[in-house]
């Protein structure tokens, strides 16, 4: 049978969901890349109007973090996908780091957290050591859990800096204090529109240099970076020019397949910190197991497909990405409802749901694909459309 969509221009299309889905998977981590994917939280619907804080199902969001170890790839914990300053708190998001590190000790699970400045009030211009100390507590947090750190790009310090000055402080004294090597986020303003002209420079260009300069001032003290500008070429210039030995991830959700698998010129390729990831994962772990084998063409062939999907997700406004990653866990059957922190769950139009929709179930994605179409009939009832 078929199902009835509906599109962007007010018509309908006619697809017919797949039979031959992806069979399950269990591998351990690729050794030719490091590969994390930045998962979602998933809400409790029955909690959330009863509480003032984010209300979290916490059996849920560890339930699909292990999947994800299952299949060898890593977590990126309590990072943008998670809903950080889009209805999960710091105080909601310690506890996630807390609970994810415990579980991945437990499997030997690969692990980072985010390390923000998100418990400063939000509006007030504050100044460059209270944001300092923001970012101690929460690094200080996530190590004494055992989490790798990933310092997010703070809102708090856009809004306070004078100029690259104030980066290289900040940034400086964390990597002077920090217990193991972290990952710098630089996360680009089509993730976050109040992070524009992070590292002090509108001017990307001039933003790079300023980058670069904190990494190679403390280069043992940097794991990798990860760059989320969707901007393929600036990649490959900052990967090049990165001291030996610290990574690149990419948080390039239009161009991830080209920048993983590399250029074959012995130049470097990226490894992967990708919210894409998250509904992904099946495809993600077979693709990193053919560069295991040195297949880049396989490699290739089951990523590049995946694309048309992420662009989907992530078009503008792309800060809404998470709520098509939602939709998707749930059509998967990974999580019981389409509900979000905040009711972000609204934040796309139902024909845009749709095409999520059929791309996922095109690629595979959805273990049992007559629940995929049943929930997904469900929901184009709850908007009166007869499917």
């Amino acid at each position: 049978m078929s199902i009835r969509l509906p599109t962007a221009d007010g018509g309908f299309r006619l697809h017919r969901p797949c039979t031959d889905p992806l069979a399950p998977l269990v591998c351990a981590p690729a050794r030719s890349r490091r590969l994390y994917a930045a998962a979602h939280v998933v809400a409790d619907p029955l909690a959330a109007s009863a509480q003032a804080a984010p209300a979290v199902d916490w059996e849920g969001t560890l339930a699909f973090r292990h999947r994800l170890w299952a299949q060898g790839l890593g977590v990126a914990e309590a990072m943008d996908t998670a809903q950080r300053g889009m209805g999960l708190d710091w105080p909601s998001a310690a506890e996630l780091i807390r609970r994810s590190a415990a579980e991945a000790r437990a499997v030997g699970g690969r692990i980072v957290g985010g390390a923000g400045t998100d418990q400063l009030v939000a509006g007030v211009v504050h100044s460059t050591a209270a944001i300092t100390a923001a970012y101690e507590e929460q690094l200080a947090h996530t190590e004494e859990c055992g989490a790798g750190a990933v310092l997010m790009a703070s809102r708090a310090l856009a809004a306070a800096a004078r100029g690259p000055d104030d980066y290289l402080e900040v940034y400086g004294r964390l990597l002077r204090q920090s217990s193991r090597p972290v990952v710098l986020h630089w996360l680009g303003p089509m993730f976050d529109p109040e992070l524009a002209g992070y590292w002090g420079h509108a001017d990307l260009d001039a933003a790079t240099e300023v980058f670069l300069k904190i990494v190679s001032d403390r280069p043992e003290k940097v794991d990798g970076i990860k760059v989320s500008l969707l901007d393929a070429e600036r990649e490959r210039d900052i990967r090049r020019r990165l001291p030996p030995g610290v990574r690149c991830y990419t948080g390039d959700d239009h161009h991830y397949p080209e920048l993983i698998a590399g250029d074959g010129t012995g130049e470097p390729a990226s490894d992967a910190l990708l919210g894409v990831f998250d509904p992904i994962a099946p495809l993600a772990a077979r693709a990193a197991l053919a560069l295991d084998r040195d297949d880049p063409v396989g490699f290739r062939e089951l990523l590049d497909p995946t694309v048309a999907l992420s662009r989907h997700l992530f078009a503008p406004p792309t800060h809404y990405y998470k709520t098509g990653l939602v939709l998707l866990a749930w059509l998967a059957g990974h999580q019981e409802h389409f509900t979000m922190l905040g009711g972000l769950q609204s934040a796309r139009p139902l024909p845009h749901l749709a095409t999520a929709y059929e791309r996922a179930d095109r690629l595979g994605l959805f273990p049992d694909p007559d629940l995929a179409e049943a929930r997904m009939r469900r929901l184009l009832a709850v908007y009166g459309v007869v499917s």
